[in-house]
């Protein structure tokens, strides 16, 4: 099997790391991080490098920008700065309103994106009581003698309290439930609209994601406000989310080579007892295992991009397998890295441990390690049973 980047992706990669190593300088993301978010201008550089450069690959090539192409550009990006960064969170946004808006609503939104570098409206699809369990999902719409109603609470909207648009996932109480799932629905709300609140939600890492718990009270929407594109409902949202997964999983493997790279710069300049840290037994044996990991992540995160991007049959089961693995991974190798540092990768002048608090948050991110065994293990058991005999 040839596991080489082609030259288009080569390209791809060296345009973001060329653009990632000269802005995201270790200082510039400390003081970014205690920002809350990016400078507008760094913001704005990478719209217009992505942009630019998908027109010039699908140009070529109309299939030629993938989910495998995106995951590249998030790893490589995560590794330069260190961090989680909010272009993951852009990417799957676009993605969510390509398959449930209209052509206008979606040109609208890449407009303004493109001339702003930033994504109008923020998601808000997660609630405090259902968590991994989407279809959990109390925030409703009903039609009332006072038009139509919007109730429910959501929770860890990025941006939720800055974008000037909320979308909004929320049942629609309007229509009889026809089969196992909830009639779900999309709404672009103004963030102005009474009955709206926001409250900051105080994380202990991604911290250039500021995130919000929204209250929808008795808020009036106007029909146009609904998204009235393809209407897939809960089964392509799932979809969707299996796509949020693998730039979850991209920016942990950035992240983990970032600590990587760290330690071994550490291992190989550090000396003690008057010799190089690195020919330490234990230290040599820590590497290698990092190593290990690295390898097993970037094979199991290529794979799971590449089978969603090909439809094949097992994308659902090698995406849970995924989850379940990389951003697990990720975090004991930044403790290994952060480990081998020592006192110097436990101070706020370190990314080590900024990587390491990132890392363990996409754990829980998009379907904790938990939610991804219970999707896993019916579609192992349904893979192997079409071959084992009782």
């Amino acid at each position: 099997m040839d596991f080489k980047l082609t030259d288009k992706q080569e390209q791809l990669v060296a345009t973001f790391r060329e653009f990632g190593e000269k802005d995201f300088t270790n200082d510039s993301v400390r003081q970014w991080s205690k920002d809350g978010g990016l400078p507008d201008e760094i913001a704005k550089g990478f719209v217009d490098q992505y942009f630019g450069l998908k027109e010039l690959m699908d140009g070529e090539n109309k299939d030629a920008f993938t989910l495998c192409s995106q995951a590249l550009i998030i790893e490589e990006l995560s590794r330069c700065a260190g961090a989680t960064l909010p272009f993951q969170n852009d990417l799957f946004n676009l993605r969510i309103v390509e398959e449930f808006a209209a052509g206008a609503d979606i040109q609208l939104v890449l407009d303004d994106y493109r001339r702003s570098g930033r994504l109008l409206f923020a998601l808000a699809i997660s609630e405090p009581d259902a968590g991994s369990d989407s279809m959990g999902m109390k925030t409703s719409t009903r039609t009332t003698d006072e038009g139509i109603i919007l109730d429910g609470v959501k929770t860890y909207v990025n941006n939720g309290e800055y974008a000037p648009y909320i979308l909004v996932a929320a049942i629609d109480k309007d229509v009889e439930e026809a089969d196992k799932y909830p009639p779900l629905a999309f709404w672009l709300l103004p963030r102005d609209l009474a009955g709206i609140t926001a409250y900051p939600i105080s994380k202990i890492g991604q911290s250039m994601l500021p995130f919000a718990s929204i209250v929808f009270d008795k808020v009036k929407l106007l029909p146009e406000y609904r998204l009235t594109g393809r209407q897939g409902g809960f089964k392509q949202l799932f979809r969707l989310l299996e796509i949020g997964r693998v730039f979850t999983c991209a920016s942990s493997l950035g992240m983990a080579q970032a600590a990587m790279e760290d330690a071994v710069i550490h291992a190989r300049d550090r000396k003690a007892f008057g010799a190089q840290v690195g020919g330490f037994q234990q230290i040599e044996q820590m590497l290698t295992d990092m190593e290990v990991r690295l390898y097993n992540m970037r094979a199991i995160l290529y794979r799971a991009a590449w089978e969603i991007d090909n439809a094949a049959e097992t994308e659902r089961l090698s995406v849970a397998l995924m989850k379940r693995y990389v951003p697990q991974a990720a975090t004991e190798l930044a403790s290994d890295a952060l480990q081998i540092l020592g006192g110097m990768g436990y101070t706020e002048s370190s990314r080590t441990g900024r990587i390491w608090q990132d890392c363990r948050g996409n754990q829980i991110a998009e379907g904790t390690d938990q939610i991804m065994v219970r999707i896993a293990a019916p579609l192992i058991i349904e893979k192997y049973s079409r071959t084992l005999k009782s």
